[in-house]
């Protein structure tokens, strides 16, 4: 053999060495091992971050609460909390600049209760206002102040503790008016007695207005008071020597109980709220 012909050769492998050969092949059940990516942890439903937590009460936006969040604007069961990606239950207390907040959308809802209902929260005192109002919301709201069982009228549900803290407020609150019916007339010297204000066991009681409602027996008064229960209108006219037979509620500051009948409840529009709000 030439060294020409050995030079041309040298290197060069045959057909059937080229068959032969083994070369990767990505054919079904010789692809590429994958690492399995680790599993996610599976997230509590009983936990929420902090920022949506925030963002979910009304204060402001995710991102605007991440940024009080860093400035330490908020805190976590009286703990200043920094951290970013933070994780709180439903239960925990978180304030915002002081004040509590819940993880849910304000809700003010106005119901025209009829009798034969407890103002109460608590289960096993039979027929409840929370009946009446269990499909108005999934937010957790309460009654504002107490209607007795047998009373009639308005009562106003919330989770907005900014707007209980108006009602519950002993020197200002929110004025309700109430019609009341008395077991017999109400003597006009009496009705100016309650009007000016007097003492019941050392205690000063009074009212901001009384009077006799027009085109009605003197039976029937109006009375507007600021306290949230109904107890004080059995007190002052139980100093007087007269039993009350029917108490309602008509009015709720500006609230009052137009298109709404008895039994019903509404959802507060914005502008009754805002109005609410500036009381």
């Amino acid at each position: 053999m030439s060294k020409n012909q050995d030079s041309k050769g040298k290197g060069k492998t045959s057909g059937r060495e080229n068959a032969n050969r083994k070369t990767k092949s990505f054919a079904r059940g010789n692809a590429p091992f994958k690492k399995k990516s680790k599993q996610a942890k599976p997230s509590n439903p009983d936990e929420i971050r902090l920022n949506k937590y925030i963002a979910n009460s009304g204060m402001c936006s995710r991102r605007e609460a991440d940024e009080n969040i860093a400035i330490g604007l908020v805190s976590v069961n009286g703990k200043v909390v920094n951290e970013m990606g933070y994780k709180v239950k439903r239960t925990d207390e978180v304030r915002f600049d002081g004040q509590r907040i819940t993880p849910e959308a304000k809700a003010y809802v106005l119901l025209n209760k009829p009798k034969g209902f407890a103002t109460t929260t608590s289960e096993g005192k039979g027929r409840t206002v929370m009946d009446l109002v269990a499909n108005a919301t999934n937010a957790n709201i309460k009654p504002i102040g107490r209607l007795g069982r047998n009373s009639l009228g308005l009562l106003l549900f919330t989770n907005d503790d900014t707007v209980v803290q108006k009602f519950t407020n002993s020197k200002n609150g929110v004025a309700r008016l109430f019609q009341v019916e008395l077991d017999k007339n109400l003597k006009f010297e009496d009705l100016k007695k309650i009007q000016e204000g007097f003492k019941v066991e050392g205690k000063l009681v009074s009212v901001e207005e009384i009077s006799y409602i027009q085109g009605e027996s003197k039976n029937q008064v109006g009375i507007k008071i600021k306290n949230t229960g109904n107890t004080i209108l059995r007190t002052i006219f139980d100093a007087f020597n007269y039993d009350i037979v029917k108490i309602d509620c008509v009015a709720i500051g500006h609230l009052t109980k137009k298109d709404i009948p008895r039994g019903h409840w509404k959802h507060l529009t914005e502008q009754e709220v805002n109005t609410l709000k500036m009381l």
